[in-house]
């Protein structure tokens, strides 16, 4: 029994067993729920150490975006400040949305609204009709204006259009002047003065002074005269008196120049026709003095007394200053050196000593200021303005020049004014129609057309290029920005018809005249301060011209610093085909300045290769390589004359003519290192070939003195007698079938072959001289005329080898005389003229510069490219141009 177990103890071990099992359950699942939170507390700790992972990768790819986008954002900054500084440099607005959207400023130079043109438009097709029908016969001018009316009413009833009523209006004023031209027209032929004039008769003339005594013409080859224009208005000849109301130009001798403006005269002379579509009806030789029958208005000698008390008020002041007061005041040039004079037309400046429509704008702006000083209120501002508009005109002369002046000068005002800016082009239009209905014949005249482009680029550019200038001024003169603009803009819209004057391209007008602009309204308003306080007390007025003296004196020491710079313009295509050449590079350079400027910023290695590629082609021949190595021979610049050196050996030469005295004979010959003359030929004794020629013996030792037969004029051969016997030389007359030789230098002598007494004595007395300079060969002409040129062409076909010629020098700096027959004959590939600039004989010639072109010769002239330079012979022949 005792090995029994027994029955009482199995469940309570199952119970235990139980409980262990239930134990080992709960602690089972106690780990499991221990282990479970603990997975779960790892993973929550990865997927946290994950997602700041994935946030530390956010934050750092979010800071490298941001600064990406800083470093863009700074880039495109600097680009839009680049772009700003290139558009500022190149004078526009600074404002641009994007390279390829159009400049704002191309915005602000638009008229405000399509209709500013309506008469703009318009009163430019009737310009250029009456410029086409000056000279047109009665009946069409009658059919024109009968079909331009009846056009305009036509076109004004169908108003629904497009742009009847600018056509319409066209048409009306197309009529209008036309009209004005017929009228005019019929009022100067009254009285058969065109008859009278063609039949070249005398007649005793009752005429009005309309104009200022001037001297014209003169110098070595003809006397000066007296020219002054008169209002013709009673003519008596060939037994009958017309009564009349007729511009025509009287030249007369010195006795002429006592006359003044406004006075009634009596005079006998002998008419001339005029040149179809002249402003004047005949040309009348005057002979004797004028006998004044009527002194002028009590207005005029007022006027005339303020012009002389300003002349007087201003002596003793410097001498350019002298003669600039009066000239910009009231366009009194009476004073001005004539140097001066040179000066400032060669550098574009001449507009200042005139009365142009900017003295008009100087003169309104400062009635205007005064206005606003003494509070006058602003609507009776603009009627004091007009007021004292009006006593600037009778102070300058009511001449159509200066009511031209007086036009577009207030058209100006209007134009840079704020609140009028607006009505700028219709009144730009409406005074080009008053103005052509007033003097039909200012439609041909090239101030008319200067001063109207002038006015408008005034009104295209004046304000938005004058902001431009303005950023770059200091402060304190910011606001000069518009008066700098208006000289640029002036140049910028004239410089194609300048062209037709002259055929170069000042590098040096534009700047002169901006560096002047600021003077001159100084030196305008306190010159009529002067002028007006001269009337009262001349020492009083004495005194502040001397204000008024120092701008004058800055800007003719601005011109004649420009004028020196050295090849201050450039050559340039002349004629129609060479303005609108330059029109159409200005037109590129205004509307793509802006692309440009950013292309050449793009590619600024390849902008200065161009620069430099264009200034290779079109400088010439600087003065640091002057004179050109190989040279054979020069003709210098000296002006109206002749000079031409041919070199016979090393700083050795023989010269042909001196031109007037010092005109530039011994700097020519300084610059090209002469030392020694062998020969000084002297082809005639007019001043413009022998008035140097004291200059060359005092300068150089001369081993020959070369001159022609006819002593004409007597008085200047015995100057160069008496020079010829200061240096113990004694004249050798020369003449045809003289052989001549000095070193490298072989000639013969064509001409003169006999005394010509038809035409001009002198002039066919010049030795024609036929030269070899190392085996070029040159035919010298000098002055000969028709009759003798006949003779030159028959010795030249006497030869008995007619050389190949290379090069012929122009008789008589290129006037009309040539022997059209001669030149054929010639067949020289390269004409030289020597001829000044801006003479008063209008040389060349248009006629001979035709004929020299249609004979296949190359013409260079000294008034355009300073000395010539001929090197080479044949197929190697080749020009220098110095360069004025």
């Amino acid at each position: 029994m005792r090995g029994q177990r027994s029955p009482g103890r199995a469940p309570a071990d199952a119970s235990a067993q139980e409980r262990d099992a239930h134990e080992r359950g709960v602690h089972e699942r106690a780990a499991q729920e221990r282990a479970g939170r603990e997975r779960a507390a790892h993973e929550r700790a990865a997927q946290e150490r994950a997602a700041q992972e994935r946030a530390g990768r956010e934050r750092a790819a979010h800071e490298r975006a941001a600064q990406e986008r800083a470093a863009q954002e700074i880039a495109e900054v600097r680009r839009r400040e680049r772009r700003r500084m290139v558009r500022k440099a190149a004078g526009l607005s600074p404002a641009s949305s994007g390279p390829r959207r159009p400049s704002r400023w191309l915005e602000d130079i638009r008229p405000s609204t399509p209709s500013d043109l309506r008469l703009l438009l318009p009163a430019c097709v009737a310009w250029a009709t009456t410029a086409a029908l000056l000279a047109a016969p009665p009946w069409l001018l009658a059919a024109v204006v009968a079909t331009s009316a009846g056009g305009a009413l036509l076109v004004a009833r169908r108003r629904s259009a497009r742009g009847a009523a600018t056509v319409a209006l066209c048409g009306v004023v197309v009529a209008l002047t036309v009209g004005a031209v017929a009228g005019h027209r019929g009022l100067r032929g009254a009285g058969s003065l065109d008859e009278l004039a063609d039949q070249r008769a005398v007649g005793r003339l009752q005429a009005e002074v309309v104009s200022d005594p001037r001297t014209v013409g003169g110098g070595s080859e003809r006397a000066s005269k007296t020219m002054v224009r008169l209002r013709l208005t009673s003519l008596t000849a060939r037994g009958a008196t017309s009564q009349l109301s007729t511009p025509v130009l009287a030249f007369g001798d010195d006795r002429w120049k006592a006359v003044r403006w406004g006075q009634q005269v009596d005079v006998l002379g002998r008419l001339q026709p005029a040149q179809p579509g002249d402003d004047v009806t005949a040309i009348v030789q005057v002979r004797g003095p004028p006998r004044v029958t009527v002194e002028a208005s009590a207005v005029v000698q007022g006027a005339e007394r303020v012009r002389a008390g300003l002349r007087d008020a201003v002596a003793g002041v410097p001498e350019d200053a002298a003669g600039l007061v009066p000239g910009l005041v009231i366009g009194d040039t009476s004073l001005t050196p004539p140097d001066l004079v040179t000066a400032m037309t060669a550098v574009q400046m001449s507009h200042l000593s005139a009365v142009s429509g900017s003295n008009v704008s100087v003169v309104l702006a400062a009635f205007t200021g005064l206005c606003g000083v003494v509070g006058l209120p602003r609507r009776l501002r603009p009627v004091v303005a007009l007021v004292g508009l009006a006593g600037f005109v009778v102070l300058a002369r009511p001449e159509p020049s200066v009511v031209r002046a007086a036009a577009m000068g207030a058209v100006g005002v209007i134009g840079i004014s704020a609140n009028r800016h607006r009505a700028a082009f219709p009144a730009l239009g409406a005074a080009i129609v008053v103005l052509l209905c007033y003097d039909p014949w200012l439609a041909r005249s090239y101030g008319f057309a200067l001063s109207t482009l002038a006015t408008l680029g005034l009104l295209l550019f004046a304000t938005p290029w004058g902001e431009a200038i303005g950023r770059f001024l200091p402060g304190p003169i910011r606001s000069w920005g518009p008066a700098l603009a208006i000289p640029l803009a002036a140049q910028v819209m004239c410089g194609p018809v300048t062209i037709l004057l002259q055929p170069s391209v000042s590098l040096v007008g534009v700047p002169a005249n901006l560096a002047a602009a600021p003077f001159v309204g100084p030196t305008t308003v306190l010159g009529i301060a002067t002028a007006l306080v001269a009337v009262v007390s001349v020492p009083v007025a004495h005194l502040l011209a001397w204000p008024a003296a120092l701008p004058a004196w800055l800007i003719a020491r601005i011109a004649r610093l420009a004028a020196d710079v050295p090849h201050n313009a450039v050559p340039w295509p002349g004629g129609p085909p060479g303005a609108a050449l330059l029109a159409a590079i200005t037109l590129v350079a205004v509307v793509g300045g802006p692309r440009i400027a950013w292309w050449g910023r793009a590619r600024p290695v390849l902008v200065v290769a161009l620069v430099l590629l264009v200034v290779a082609l079109t400088m010439p021949t600087t003065s640091a390589t002057w004179p050109v190595a190989g040279w054979r021979a020069v003709v210098c610049d000296v002006g109206q004359g002749d000079a031409i050196v041919l070199r016979s050996g090393e700083g050795r030469a023989v010269v042909v003519d001196t031109g007037t005295p010092r005109s530039g004979i011994r700097d020519c010959l300084g610059r090209l290192g002469i030392r020694q003359i062998d020969a000084l030929l002297l082809t005639h004794f007019h001043n413009d070939h022998s008035g140097g020629a004291e200059e060359v013996l005092d300068g150089w030792p001369v081993s020959t003195l070369l001159v022609t037969a006819t002593r004409d004029p007597e008085a200047q051969a015995r100057i160069v007698d008496r020079a010829a016997a200061a240096h113990h030389l004694t004249p050798v007359v020369v003449g045809a079938g003289d052989e001549l030789r000095f070193g490298e230098v072989q000639a013969t002598v064509l001409g003169p072959r006999r005394q010509i007494r038809e035409g001009s004595v002198a002039n066919n007395a010049s030795v024609v001289l036929l030269a070899d300079v190392a085996g070029t060969t040159l035919l010298l002409t000098g002055d000969i005329e028709t009759e003798a040129a006949a003779d030159v062409r028959t010795a030249w076909t006497q030869l008995a080898r007619h050389p190949d010629l290379d090069v012929l020098k122009v008789a008589h700096h290129g006037s009309a005389k040539q022997d059209q027959r001669l030149l054929a004959e010639l067949h020289a590939p390269l004409a030289l003229i020597s001829v000044g600039l801006d003479n008063d004989y209008g040389q060349p010639a248009p006629s001979a510069l035709e004929t020299l072109r249609r004979g296949g010769y190359q013409v260079a002239r000294t008034d355009e490219s300073g000395d010539l330079a001929v090197l080479g012979h044949g197929p190697t022949l080749r020009l220098a141009r110095r360069g004025r």
